[in-house]
């Protein structure tokens, strides 16, 4: 009897492990092997906001249309920007779409697809405050979005202008700050920036001289096969004008 309920448990253990291990290889962050969840930060429109409770843009809609021609459904997770990398490197994520550049900091702790998207950065300030040329800068407070490739920017123009960088979580935040008089001025990326802009008629932008266009990626794990699969994707949905319809559907009114 006491033989028949030891092999009775240890088969019993053998299962509870079996099942352990089925759950553990499972690598999607959602648990579900068809469903990606997609980080991002909701507050750079026209690449993400919130319209209500829903996360919309120009990455929401990419990040679909990838997904379905992969055989995903897919999961949105609203987080800080400077949390997203972390979110990859931590299982809580599988992919980030947020207007991200694939910076060599970034390239090291996670992987990036293709350049999905080009664009530049401009410093926003209000049109009284005498701010006109990088020149302009000096000894002012100049804001940024915390983790961003605009702060990278920032703290090295700052070498040479002598303007002090603060940082916030959003940019939204950046403007109010502008708004407050507490920022002189904010490093924002163009597409983004002329929607504030639109908003806002007492702002002004200019370009910084010299920029150069900076690209926006996919972020994903190191290692993922997903890398892989999305760029083959992307190279598709260029070639057939799929993103190009996306690029003039979130893109040309905000010129």
């Amino acid at each position: 009897m006491k033989k028949w309920l030891l092999l009775l448990m240890t088969a019993g253990l053998a299962v509870a492990l079996a099942a352990c291990g089925t759950s553990s290889n499972n690598s999607n962050a959602s648990g579900d092997d068809k469903t990606l969840v997609m980080a991002t930060s909701a507050d750079y429109p026209p690449f993400e906001s919130k319209d209500g409770n829903e996360i919309v843009g120009f990455d929401v809609d990419l990040a679909k249309a990838l997904a379905e021609k992969n055989g995903y459904k897919l999961e949105i997770q609203d987080m800080d920007f400077a949390s997203l990398v972390t979110a990859l490197k931590t299982n809580k994520a599988d992919i980030v779409l947020a207007g991200m550049t694939p910076d060599e900091k970034r390239k090291k702790q996670v992987d990036f697809s293709d350049i999905y998207y080009n664009a530049k950065n401009l410093i926003v300030t209000k049109k009284n405050s005498g701010i006109k040329t990088e020149k302009d800068l000096k000894d002012k407070t100049v804001g940024v979005q915390l983790g961003s490739i605009q702060q990278d920017d920032a703290n090295e123009m700052k070498k040479t202008y002598n303007f002090k960088v603060e940082d916030r979580n959003k940019i939204s935040d950046l403007i109010q700050e502008i708004k407050a008089g507490r920022f002189d001025a904010a490093i924002i990326e163009d597409k983004v920036a002329s929607g504030y802009l639109e908003k806002e008629k007492d702002f002004q932008a200019f370009d910084i001289a010299g920029s150069t266009d900076k690209g926006s990626a996919i972020a994903f794990k190191k290692g993922s096969d997903l890398t892989e699969k999305f760029n083959k994707s992307l190279k598709e949905m260029q070639e057939n004008g799929e993103l190009d319809k996306l690029i003039k559907k979130w893109f040309d009114d905000k010129k």
